[in-house]
Order: C-alpha cells, then structure tokens, then sequence
C-alpha cells in the first residue's frame, strides 16, 4: 500500500489527541501525549490507523486503555494498550493479515471482520514505518507503531 494523499508535517500526539476526544468509548483512554512528536504523514491515513487500533483496544480490553506517543531515537512511537485477554506469542505473527481472527470470541458478531489490524500494517508500512504486538503490563495487548520522526532541520 502506498500512502494516498499528500503528506503534511504534524504533531503526532496532537492528531491522537483529537482522535481520542472525538470518540464516546465505552472504556477510559489514559493518554500520556508528548508534544512536539512531529512526522510527516498523510493525515486521514493516520488518523484511520489511531482509529483502528482504539476500536480493537476497546472492544478487547476489559477496564481502562492506555495510549502513549513518544519520540524513540530518530522515531516516533504510538503505544496503544489494554487490559483485556493479550495476544498468544504463537499468534502474534500473524493477526496482521487480512481476516485473521484468534477464537470464536472476537467473531463478527462482536465486532470487526478481521481487517482493522492489517489496515494498520498497511498504512505504518506506507509511511515508512512498522507496527507490533507484544504483552502490556497488565496482561493484555500493546500495539507499538514506530513512524520516522520528520526532519528537524528545516523547520522553521
């Protein structure tokens, strides 16, 4: 997939920010937002990736969310994690592909057909970035998405 639009320099915890507060979930987002994450990206892309992965988060975690954006060396990072049931090792692999599902619990009847998670790949890849999953601290899931940082020379 190839980024479609034209990219624009942005602050990253900004464009989290606003996703967040134009949401009504049912569960609570702890956001911990550092200004200044810059990329360059085009912007309904991402924010269709933030979206995606706050859905996901929702419908699996159990009490709270948490969602982090950070610089990480010439990256910057979006961390989205809940406290629901996590992701096995042995399918972390995987649940990037289209209509992967891990058990008849996350069913389209609860939700999703099984493509928000490949969309998400798809579009960290067309910026030139990756996305993973590993265990969060309290036992559910922790989608990491690393972005490069935009160039700091030039800005004005």
């Amino acid at each position: 997939m190839r980024a479609s639009g034209e990219p624009v320099r942005v602050d990253l915890a900004e464009l989290v920010e606003t996703e967040i507060a134009t949401r009504a979930d049912p569960l609570p987002v702890l956001p911990r937002l550092t200004p200044g994450t810059t990329v360059e990206v085009v912007c309904h892309e991402v924010r269709r990736l933030v979206a995606n992965l706050l859905d996901n988060a929702q419908r699996h975690g159990k009490h709270v969310l948490q969602v982090e954006v950070r610089e990480d060396g010439g990256h910057a990072e979006l961390v989205v994690a809940d406290d629901g049931c996590g992701i096995p090792p042995a399918e972390r692999a995987w649940i990037f592909e289209r209509f992967a599902r891990l058990d008849t619990a996350r069913s389209r009847s609860h939700g999703g057909a099984g493509l928000g998670l490949a969309i998400v790949r798809d579009i960290a890849e067309a910026h030139g970035g990756t996305v993973t999953v590993e265990e969060s601290a309290s036992g559910g899931a922790r989608f990491v998405v690393r972005l490069p940082l935009a160039d700091r020379l030039d800005v004005p």
